[in-house]
């Protein structure tokens, strides 16, 4: 839920005061925001990840130097924002991005951002009726990044034909998978409401907890303990705790090929990570690992599930995504559907229902015998004396 922080500036001039963070990606930039605070980025096309970490981190209003909307396709963030009622300015160029410093107090109004009253920066203030609008126009885009989509596929099923075709380079875990399902957790937009609708399965099944990134933590704090921790050498800003690292069984740190790994700091930690070598997201290396160890089933918690939602991410990994899926095939379960799959184990309680109904049934049946009322006769006759 946000947290709303507008105040009116000492003077009572119209619109939103608050300190500003200076960031070009909106996700990095939310690790260093407070509630009420503005951030400000540089993000064409802010996806819903990013809309709802600057949502959590409680920014009352986003400055985006960029459109919030190119039009190439239907991006999710913006609506996000808007429905909860996050103030958008965008299209404000890298010029006043460049002039707006981080930490400074600013105030904002009518798309106009303003210190001491000089203006730094305008743009064009965003609202849902225009999002929804332009959302609309973009999906004409769809075919144009499908296009693409075939381009980047192509071109990484020949980076990685070894490693998809044929398992190379996947590192050997100690966690046995083989005849176990596995739960691949990864921290998306509607992963904690997935987890908690699968408590069920997680508590009686016990299946193998793999963890992308941080989100191993907040595992933890939900009373579970990851088996397999799966990092990314080139995103630092999401990693877990050390204690989350070495209460795992294994690590496992995925990097591209010829950048370090990072490994020797892990070390210095006192975990002994395995290496995975890709171009694949750390996302994608988490599936292919648990495939790798041939488990029976595996189910994705905060996967990217929808078309759009793949368009949404903007990055190169969208071809690693669309081909990992194809790669696990029918062994992968969205989340979203186990509880309708699933409904549990038989306890004692079941049984004993079922055996009262049967008794009842049964019971039902005698007495319309002619035996079965002479008994009812004799219980009756039998009641006054006890």
């Amino acid at each position: 839920m946000r947290l709303t922080s507008r105040q009116r500036h000492p003077t009572d001039l119209p619109g939103v005061v608050g300190t500003v963070r200076v960031g070009r990606r909106a996700d990095t930039l939310a690790t260093r925001l407070r509630p009420g605070d503005i951030a400000v980025v540089d993000h064409t096309d802010l996806d819903r990840v990013s809309a709802r970490a600057l949502i959590d981190a409680g920014a009352t209003m986003v400055v985006n130097a960029q459109p919030m909307i190119s039009g190439r396709f239907p991006n999710l963030g913006p609506e996000v924002l808007a429905r909860a009622e996050v103030t958008m300015i965008d299209g404000i160029g890298a010029d006043a991005f460049a002039a707006i410093s981080d930490g400074r107090e600013v105030r904002v109004h009518e798309g106009r951002v303003l210190v001491e009253e000089v203006e730094l920066a305008s743009g064009r203030e965003v609202d849902l009726a225009t999002i929804e609008a332009e959302l609309e126009a973009a999906r004409t885009g769809l075919v144009t990044q499908l296009e693409s989509l075939t381009r980047t596929s192509t071109e990484f099923l020949r980076r990685e034909q070894d490693l998809l075709l044929h398992g190379k380079g996947l590192p050997q875990t100690v966690t046995r998978f083989a005849d176990r399902s596995a739960v691949v957790v990864v921290g998306g937009p509607e992963h904690e409401a997935e987890l908690k609708a699968i408590r069920p399965y997680l508590k009686e099944q016990e299946p193998v907890l793999v963890a992308v990134g941080r989100v191993a933590d907040e595992l933890r704090a939900r009373g579970y303990r990851p088996d397999v921790v799966v990092l990314d050498a080139d995103d630092e800003t999401d990693r877990p705790s050390a204690a989350a690292l070495k209460a795992a069984r294994d690590v496992v740190v995925r990097c591209s090929p010829g950048r370090p790994s990072g490994a020797e700091g892990l070390e210095r930690m006192g975990v002994r990570p395995l290496v995975f070598e890709t171009t694949a997201t750390a996302e994608d290396a988490a599936l292919l690992v648990a495939d790798a160890g041939d488990a029976k089933v595996v189910i994705g918690v905060g996967l990217h599930a929808s078309l759009e939602e793949f368009l949404d991410r903007q990055r190169g990994g969208l071809a690693s995504t669309y081909l990992t899926r194809l790669r696990l095939g029918s062994r992968l379960v969205d989340a979203a559907a186990v509880p309708r799959l699933y409904s549990g184990r038989v306890r004692p309680h079941h049984l004993l229902l079922v055996m009262l109904a049967g008794f009842v049934a049964l019971a039902a049946s005698v007495s319309v015998t002619p035996v079965g009322q002479d008994w009812f006769d004799q219980l009756a006759d039998l009641l006054p004396l006890l």
